[in-house]
């Protein structure tokens, strides 16, 4: 999973002569056809907010955790990917820039949902717990904390906003924007997903508090579109570090996103740039450099558990972003 040296940062594609048919936070979208380009930038977005400081070779590492999790889960359900390195013309004579950040893949209908898992309490999930001891209408027992692992995993929709930030739902309503049989199958997918991942990452040193999926519809079966458990779409902790009781170490996005709050959880619409301290070659995880994502950060021995800290800041989760474009209809996130 070795993301190759970029030759420069790339803040967003510019191929001559050829407009991309949407530009999300992060993703710039082509159209071929029957199936899509999809090229993950090196912009950085916290909230509804883009960063004006790209962070160098985060595109990279998106698509390369995707395409890791996209294989490693492919038994689970089939995803859209259908190649990392064959561009058609003209996008073939610029395979350097694409080289590592971009898949070709299937296109395919969203489903009008985000279906998110959560194992722990943090992000909107906490903030609605304090309110109201639930989560998207899922009653929690009393006296949990922040970051708390829950029972047992949840499984919490929220709605695509065309603009601003997605709502969470109650599975009464996924059911009735899908249909329950459907409904139920998304359900069902989302948790195994997050179980299986979350396996996996825990004895590697990583908690997956929470995490977000996006399916679609292709010629009448649901497949796994978009990305694949990447820090733009889920909440990693370094193990070593997590402490129950408060906020957790986080990544840089989730880090700049607590800059882009205003007085009583308000986010504001104009930024400052992310401090510098968090940028320069971050891993959007666990805060280690890019180059450090390799096949062994997967594989190495679970870090031991003493002389714990607790991280720096929180994060409220943001999975809403503007409408873009997939089969005629919207398309990826960050």
């Amino acid at each position: 999973m070795n993301a190759s040296p970029a030759a420069k940062v790339i803040r967003e594609t510019n191929f001559p002569g050829i407009a991309p048919l949407a530009r999300g936070k992060v993703r710039d979208i082509y159209n071929l056809g029957d199936r899509l380009l999809i090229v993950a930038t090196d912009r950085l977005s916290a909230f509804d907010v883009v960063m004006p400081t790209p962070i160098p070779d985060k595109g990279r590492v998106l698509t390369q955790l995707s395409l890791f999790w996209f294989d490693l889960l492919k038994d689970v359900l089939p995803n859209h990917v259908l190649s990392t390195t064959d561009f058609p013309a003209p996008f073939d004579q610029f395979k350097d820039e694409l080289a590592g950040r971009s898949m070709v893949v299937k296109k395919a209908n969203p489903l009008p949902i985000e279906c998110v898992a959560r194992g722990y309490l943090s992000g909107s999930g906490w903030k609605e717990y304090q309110t109201s001891g639930t989560v998207c209408g899922i009653a929690l027992p009393t006296g949990l904390g922040e970051s708390d692992k829950l029972p047992e995993v949840i499984f919490t929709p929220a709605t695509k906003a065309a603009t601003g930030h997605d709502e969470n739902i109650p599975f009464a309503r996924a059911a009735e924007l899908l249909g329950k049989e459907l409904a139920e199958k998304v359900r069902d997918t989302t948790l195994k997903i997050y179980r299986r991942a979350a396996a996996y990452a825990e004895p590697r040193g990583i908690l997956l508090a929470d995490t977000k999926f996006e399916f679609g519809l292709l010629n009448g079966e649901m497949i796994w579109i978009d990305e694949a458990l990447t820090p733009d779409s889920s909440r990693f902790w370094p193990a070593a570090e997590y402490k129950p009781g408060g906020p957790n170490l986080l990544s840089t996005s989730s880090m700049c996103a607590t800059t882009s709050n205003g007085s009583g959880g308000q986010k504001r619409r104009r930024d400052p740039p992310c401090p510098p301290k968090w940028l320069p070659q971050r891993a959007p995880s666990t805060g280690k450099p890019f180059a450090s994502w390799s096949d062994a950060s997967w594989t190495r021995k679970p870090a031991p558990k003493k002389n714990r800290r607790r991280g720096e800041c929180g994060r409220e989760r943001s999975i809403g972003r503007p409408r873009g474009t997939d089969g005629g209809t919207r398309n990826f996130i960050r």
